[in-house]
């Protein structure tokens, strides 16, 4: 981690969808956290935990239905004249899930990449737009003979780093990467995120990195963040939540990586989660507590002490 400053502050956060209607769905329901400038933290859980949701919303994508979000000091949501919009959304980029939704089929490599660096005024001129996409080409290893042509015309993988390209183009500071290797063959998932890894170090990046591939995710993230449905259930440095997960949803989701051994995979056994154990619905004792310094579950009084004393340094 790069300093301490916090770039992202994200306090008591909800999203609740089909609000006074008897379907309401509580997407997000009380999730605080902090991304520090230089760091990768990851977000993970399965699938409907409300992780995508939670980098929606930071990126203004959704309206909030409670909570704060602060960029840089600044809050997100809110009234804001035109500049600040653009001062945000420059400031700020997504890589999303879909290489193939995400892209425009009717617009060139060259006019996809370009569009943030046309809205904001950073080329004087075509020469100069040009040279800029060339050399975003170039940072995620494509070439510059890509520039004028479609995306149907790509792989998976070079559609998400075109994707990539354009959310540099504007030379963001904080970039949600929502699933980005998700849809992508496993001998090209690697390529990206040693990309996205790289160019973090270039460019001095900050990620929400969010996924369902725990192994992955350790692999790219300084810290890691387990939702399950809608909470914010476990916090801590990558390395300590792997040798001390402390919730049951925690240790369940890391009981399923598989092992590229099969005599292994045979005898290891898988750690079932029980929801009705843990359903703690709105009961006010239990919040997230830190058992070690950075190490946060969320829990009750009574399993606070349990956890501090399974922990092990």
């Amino acid at each position: 981690m790069a300093t301490k400053e916090k770039i992202i502050e994200v306090k008591g956060l909800k999203q609740y969808f089909n609000v006074d209607k008897p379907n309401m769905v509580k997407a997000i329901d009380g999730v605080t956290f902090d991304i520090y400038k230089g760091e990768t933290l990851g977000l993970v859980g399965e699938s409907g935990c409300g992780k995508s949701t939670t980098g929606r919303s930071i990126i203004r994508l959704y309206d909030l239905t409670d909570g704060e979000v602060r960029f840089k000091g600044k809050e997100v949501h809110g009234k804001k004249n035109r500049k600040e919009l653009k001062e945000f959304n420059r400031g700020m980029q997504m890589i999303f899930q879909d290489p193939y939704a995400s892209l425009n089929p009717r617009m060139t490599v060259a006019d996809i990449i370009a569009e943030g660096i046309d809205i904001h005024g950073l080329a004087k001129s075509k020469e100069e737009r040009m040279k800029r996409v060339y050399e975003l080409l170039e940072t995620v290893g494509l070439n510059r003979d890509h520039a004028n042509r479609y995306p149907h015309e790509f792989s998976g993988g070079q559609r998400q780093r075109i994707g990539i390209a354009r959310a540099l183009a504007v030379e963001p500071e904080f970039i949600i990467a929502d699933e980005p290797i998700s849809a992508l063959d496993v001998s090209i998932q690697a390529q990206v995120v040693n990309l996205l890894k790289n160019l973090q170090k270039e460019k001095g990046l900050t990620y929400l990195f969010i996924a369902h591939d725990l192994s992955m995710v350790k692999y790219i993230s300084d810290r890691i963040g387990v939702m399950y449905y809608g909470k914010l259930v476990e916090l801590a440095d990558s390395e300590d939540l792997y040798k001390n997960p402390m919730h049951p949803y925690t240790q369940s989701l890391l009981s399923a990586i598989p092992l590229p051994d099969p005599d292994s995979e045979r005898t290891r056994r898988r750690k079932p989660y029980n929801p009705e154990v843990h359903n703690y619905g709105d009961n006010e004792e239990v919040e997230m507590r830190e058992i070690a310094p950075g190490h946060h579950v969320l829990c009750s009084k009574k399993e606070f002490e349990e956890y501090k004393m399974k922990y092990t340094k």
